[in-house]
């Protein structure tokens, strides 16, 4: 069961959890887990994404007392950072009221700067206090991410907290291989495994894990304003189609088109308007890793529509809309 999470005893101001992690790695499924575990809480939650529609934003679970921020089509660390300082700014209005923030970046974030913001602003100081970065990682796919994204090294690097999600869908020996890369990567930091993001949440909020002295061994010039540049061959995209799509002609042609180009499409997310059904339904992949499945009803008098976001390396957008158009129901 999950231990109470209780706010900070030592001073008022407002406990900040940064969530990071590489792409597909499960951060909008612990950023679930978490709000279910803190019903009545007040929590102000920040979502930011690379794609220019807000997927996860659709996705997160909310009771009436999250307050959920979107940030599209820009990353907290560059273009978007001057609106994650205004945002605070006016979140430490309601510091009274408030319990946590919580933040989920995009999985293409460098965490440093992100962190920064922090320490830059002396309002943004005064009122909100930098708990944890936890870095969810891929149990699956790590060992590729880094091998081909610099952020993913600096997300395991930077994190204070690392779970090392999806264990249950490797074995044993792959975990442990996993453990000891995180460890030669970051030897602070505490490491949890996690099957679909699910923690005590006593070991990862107000856990006061962030220590400012240990991040500036890891970037000595992180509170400096330096900028932060994307790989100009990752790009996102998005699919809409207001009709209704058949999921079996999509999956029929999604799967040989993840198999082909898998190394290439690092992710992709969307909700769809299914026909013959009720609910939206979710599909994700993380290369060539797939799920589908419902999610809630589409609620009276909403205009159902399919979004589509695929993020990667060198794609053809056309060449994706003409599969995904031959995916309507007919």
């Amino acid at each position: 069961m999950n231990a109470p999470f209780q706010p900070a005893a030592r001073d008022r101001k407002i406990p900040v959890t940064v969530i990071t992690g590489y792409l597909g790695s499960g951060k909008t499924t612990l950023l679930n887990h978490i709000l279910t575990g803190q019903v009545g809480r007040k929590v102000a939650v920040i979502v930011n994404e690379f794609g220019e529609v807000g997927i996860d934003g659709q996705l997160v679970v909310q009771d009436g007392d999250e307050q959920l921020i979107e940030f599209n089509n820009g990353c907290l660390c560059c273009t978007v950072r001057g609106d994650l300082i205004e945002t605070i700014t006016k979140l430490q209005e309601r510091a009274g009221e408030l319990d946590a923030i919580i933040i989920e970046t995009t999985g293409l974030a460098d965490p440093a700067p992100v962190a920064s913001t922090f320490f830059v602003s002396e309002e943004i100081r005064a009122s909100t206090r930098l708990d944890s970065f936890v870095t969810v990682v891929d149990v699956v796919n790590l060992a590729k991410n880094l091998e081909q994204s610099v952020e993913a090294q600096e997300q395991v690097a930077f994190a204070d907290i690392v779970l090392v999600n999806k264990v249950d869908l490797a074995t044993e020996e792959a975990v442990a291989r996993v453990e000891r890369t995180v460890r030669s990567l970051n030897p602070l930091a505490t490491i949890h495994r996690t099957e679909q993001g699910v923690i005590d949440l006593g070991l990862i909020l107000n856990s006061n894990a962030f220590q400012l002295d240990a991040k500036l061994q890891v970037d000595p010039e992180f509170l400096g304003d330096h900028a932060h540049e994307h790989d100009p061959a990752i790009a996102s995209f998005v699919l809409r189609e207001s009709r209704p799509i058949d999921m079996n002609r999509f999956m029929s042609w999604i799967t040989p088109m993840l198999q082909e180009q898998g190394d290439r499409v690092l992710r992709t997310k969307g909700v769809f308007n299914a026909h013959s059904f009720n609910e939206r339904v979710v599909f994700q992949s993380v290369r060539m890793l797939t799920t589908m499945s419902r999610f809630n009803l589409w609620e009276a008098g909403t205009v159902r529509r399919s979004e589509y976001v695929v993020i990667g390396r060198h794609l053809d957008p056309a060449a994706f809309a003409a599969g995904f158009a031959k995916c309507v129901a007919g």
